[in-house]
């Protein structure tokens, strides 16, 4: 297993659940419903970054950002490569 390292910008209070876009040089955007309270924020934007990705949720750990909005999560997996060019989809 390898551990790839994925820098999130989380757009809380959004009227629908989206993972795609670039924020800054190379954060990709996950905009989630839930609000920033009690961190439902973050753990909305690790799920909808797991069902981004078509991994389980265990798979995704937030590494940096616990009250930040950008974050770094990691995703534990045995494909890289095919991660990371997931990633690189997503951001456009």
């Amino acid at each position: 297993m390898e551990e790839v390292r994925i820098p999130i910008r989380v757009k809380p209070g959004s009227s629908r659940i989206r993972v795609g876009g670039r924020h800054g040089e190379q954060a990709l955007i996950v905009a989630v419903s839930a609000k920033a309270v009690d961190g439902a924020a973050t753990e909305a934007a690790l799920r909808a970054v797991a069902d981004a990705l078509g991994i389980s949720r265990r798979s995704v750990v937030l590494i940096t950002g616990t009250t930040s909005r950008d974050k770094v999560v990691g995703v534990s997996t045995e494909a890289p490569d095919e991660v990371r060019e997931l990633v690189r989809g997503l951001l456009g």
